[in-house]
């Protein structure tokens, strides 16, 4: 029976995890519009998602000189907020706006789009 705790490098099954540890993906910038509700997280890969401010507590509740004073962390894998106690990881700002993002479009917003099975 092998007991060894040595850890081999493997490669990433979860495609966020790929996206991140071995594309490199990292939070480059952060820009707040707490008046729209809305987040805008730039990579370093020139790409950008948009998220609602309101679908992080803790971020709903601050004020804007709160939401302004964040810093990277993790060399861009995550964003922090120290005064409000709150730590976000790149992957789940990519799940959160993947989800929001198939949900609108099963909804269909007036398409008459049809999901077949």
């Amino acid at each position: 029976m092998n007991t060894s705790n040595k850890i081999s490098n493997k490669r990433a099954t979860d495609p966020f995890d790929q996206l991140i540890f071995e594309y490199k993906l990292r939070a480059q910038q952060l820009t707040i519009y707490k008046d729209l509700d809305m987040m805008i997280v730039v990579f370093n890969n020139g790409k950008l998602i948009k998220l609602r401010i309101s679908d992080y507590p803790n971020l709903k509740k601050a004020g804007k000189k709160q939401l302004n004073d964040w810093e990277l962390i993790g060399g861009g894998v995550g964003i922090r907020w120290k005064d409000l106690d709150e730590d976000l990881s790149i992957k789940g700002f990519i799940k959160t706006a993947a989800l929001n993002n198939a949900i609108r479009n099963l909804q269909g917003h007036g398409n008459d789009e049809r999901i077949v099975a």
